[in-house]
């Protein structure tokens, strides 16, 4: 995979370990970046997006 993009897997660990469900929830979210692609593994994101979001929303995970 490219260096800059991330699946739900890197996704589930950037976020600190949560489980593969509440992944599924934080990206069905309609405040989540669009996925960059889908692929026959599944959806990949640019991690620049990914990160964004990370940062805007961090205080709601606290």
């Amino acid at each position: 995979m490219s260096q800059h993009l991330m699946g739900p897997g890197e996704i589930r660990d950037r976020l600190g370990g949560i489980s593969r469900q509440r992944v599924y929830q934080i990206t069905s979210d309609p405040t989540f970046p669009m996925p960059y692609d889908s692929l026959l593994m599944g959806k990949v994101w640019r991690i620049e997006d990914v990160e964004s979001w990370i940062l805007n929303h961090a205080h709601r995970r606290r």
